[in-house]
Parts: C-alpha cells; sequence; structure tokens
C-alpha cells in the first residue's frame, strides 16, 4: 500500500515539509524584497504577450549573470540526475545522500537568484520570449499525462494502450525535462512582488523540492504530485486576473476539466465522488457561462485540446526517435561474398 507523505521516514517528512516551509518562507522574502525594487526602470506595456519585468536598459553583467547562474544551475540538476540514475538506481522510502545534496545546489541558487536580482535584476526574459517559459512547464504537464496514462488512463480513467511503452520512455527520462523545464522558468523571470510571480516562484519552490527528491517515494506520492499538476491552473487564474486581460476563465475552468477528465481518476475516489465533482464542474461552468455569454464557452476546451493533442505529438517524437534510435544500433547483415 502507498504510504502517504506523513508515514514516510522522518528523512523524507523532514525535507517535504522543510522545504516547504522553505518555500512560504522565501516567498515572503521575495515580497519584502520586492520593495526595493519599485525604482527599477522599464519600458512601456507593448501588448498582450510583451513582458514587462526586464530592464529598459540592460547591462553586461544583467544579461552574463543571468545566463551564466541559469547554466551552473542547470548543469548541476543534470548531473545530479544523471548520478542517480547510473550509481543509486534504487527508489528508498528515505532520502539518498545525493537528495540532500540536491536539495542543498537548488536552496543555494534559489538564495543566489535573489541577490542577483537585487543587483543586476534581469533575468532570462530579457533575450528569449515569453512563449518559451510559458511552452516549457506546458511540455512538462503534457509528459506527466503521457508518463501516467498507464495508472490513470488519459480520458475518464481509459487507457491508451499504444502509449505504454512511449509513457515508460518518458518516465524513465522525465528529469532531465522536468529539470530545464523548471530551471529555465525559474531563471526567466526577476523576483519581483507581483501576485503573479509570488504565486509563480512558490510553484517553482515546490517543483524544485520535487526534482530534489528523485528516487525518493516521496517523489511518485500521487497527492503529493497531483498538487503540483493542480497548482498550474491556480497560477494561470492568478496572473490573468492580475493582467485584467479576461482570460482567467479560460485557465480556471480548462484546468479544472483536465483534472475532472484525467487527473482524479489517480485518486483512490468512489465513483460516486468523481460524479459529483463531475456535476460540481459542469454547474460551476454553466452558472458562470450564463453571465459570461455562451459564445464564450470554447474557453473551457482551449487548454484541455492543446495539452490532449500535445501527448499525442510528444508521443509520436518519442516513437519516432525510439525508431531512429533502432534502425541505427540494428547490426547489419555481412555482405554477400562475391561469385568466384
Amino acid at each position: 500500500m502507498e504510504k502517504t507523505a506523513l508515514e514516510q521516514p522522518r528523512s523524507a517528512r523532514f525535507a517535504l515539509w522543510g522545504g516547504i516551509a522553505f518555500s512560504v518562507a522565501f516567498t515572503a522574502l521575495i515580497w519584502w524584497g520586492g520593495t526595493r525594487l519599485t525604482s527599477v526602470p522599464h519600458l512601456p506595456q507593448q501588448g498582450p504577450w510583451w513582458y514587462y519585468w526586464k530592464l529598459a536598459t540592460p547591462t553586461f553583467w544583467s544579461h552574463f549573470t543571468a545566463w551564466m547562474f541559469y547554466a551552473l544551475h542547470q548543469i548541476a540538476l543534470w548531473t545530479l540526475i544523471f548520478y542517480a540514475q547510473t550509481r543509486v538506481k534504487k527508489y528508498s522510502s528515505g532520502l539518498h545522500p545525493v537528495n540532500v545534496v540536491a536539495l542543498g545546489v537548488n536552496a543555494f541558487f534559489i538564495v543566489l537568484h535573489f541577490v542577483q536580482t537585487q543587483i543586476w535584476y534581469d533575468g532570462l526574459a530579457q533575450d528569449v520570449s515569453v512563449f518559451t517559459s510559458q511552452g516549457s512547464v506546458i511540455l512538462m504537464l503534457v509528459a506527466i499525462l503521457l508518463m501516467e496514462n498507464q495508472r490513470r488512463g488519459l480520458f475518464f480513467g481509459k487507457k491508451v494502450s499504444f502509449l505504454k511503452r512511449l509513457g515508460a520512455f518518458a518516465r524513465k527520462y522525465h528529469g532531465y525535462l522536468f529539470a530545464w523545464a523548471t530551471v529555465y522558468t525559474f531563471w526567466y523571470h526577476p523576483m519581483e512582488n507581483t501576485i503573479g510571480h509570488l504565486a509563480g516562484f512558490f510553484y517553482m519552490f515546490l517543483l524544485l523540492l520535487q526534482g530534489s527528491l528523485f528516487l525518493t517515494r516521496i517523489h511518485v506520492n500521487k497527492w503529493w504530485t497531483l498538487t503540483q499538476e493542480v497548482l498550474v491552473g491556480i497560477h494561470g487564474t492568478l496572473v490573468a486576473l492580475m493582467q485584467k486581460n479576461g482570460t482567467w476563465a479560460m485557465f480556471a475552468f480548462g484546468f479544472a476539466a483536465i483534472f475532472v477528465v484525467t487527473q482524479m481518476f489517480g485518486l483512490s475516489f468512489s465513483r460516486l465522488v468523481r460524479g459529483i465533482i463531475l456535476g460540481i464542474f459542469v454547474l460551476v461552468t454553466l452558472a458562470v457561462y450564463s453571465q459570461r455569454g455562451w459564445v464564450r464557452l470554447n474557453e473551457v476546451l482551449r487548454i484541455p485540446l492543446i495539452e490532449y493533442l500535445a501527448v499525442f505529438v510528444m508521443a509520436g517524437l518519442i516513437a519516432l526517435g525510439m525508431w531512429i534510435t533502432g534502425r541505427m544500433r540494428k547490426p547489419q547483415a555481412d555482405p554477400v561474398p562475391p561469385e568466384d
């Protein structure tokens, strides 16, 4: 039987709850430190896809520190993941020494990013599109749907059988993708104290915590992993409300639809409980869109359609890569010797 987070060994419990407490405390520190950033000069807002929080006049050091610290953080985590996969290999109820190192590495770079923001401000956003930050998180969420297909299914508990092998491949190598998505997004933004930034950094801290607990039972605890899947919807809704662009319902109901269609089937809910959750979702949706306008009801489908379509696109790319790799590794037949 799967242990809950509270039933894990003491070292694992301390890492989990200590990491969550650290995340809350450091989010509060970002809120406090943001008051010193009010004088930072920004360019005027230039449209819905313009990222506002970057220097109006970047410097060499603002570029260099953002990219150098990001690269060091990225390489450090990839190295630890590779070490764990090649040397540790086995899951444990408690922490491995490499988990302690990973926790320390992430804590160091979190502090470093705070200092870097206070001195040089800029993140990676100065040089790359906001689409890359959003896209990295979407890739991570899509990979989770692919990996979890074999456990909870993809549509109302039904498993897509041909995704089984591809999901196993994604599960084996997902750590590298997730580490990139998390660290890249983490260094994309300066540590500002808007509601969106605070919610986003708190979410990133939890993802970095999760990434530090590889090869432990907590890392695969269904309640803990689902919490991180659900939080992205809360974050997206908060950011949309902050920006006052009218897209909050797309995020709130879109991610709620994914929960109803897929995610809740990974929990030990009875059919009655699932039916009640589905009924509440339908009633709230109808109530909101009776006021919002039925013509906008398609907002509920946008995010689910994108994510489910992306699951099959990702599966196809993995299948293509596996086929190409298999062809390259296949031994060639011995040439037929010429006749005399």
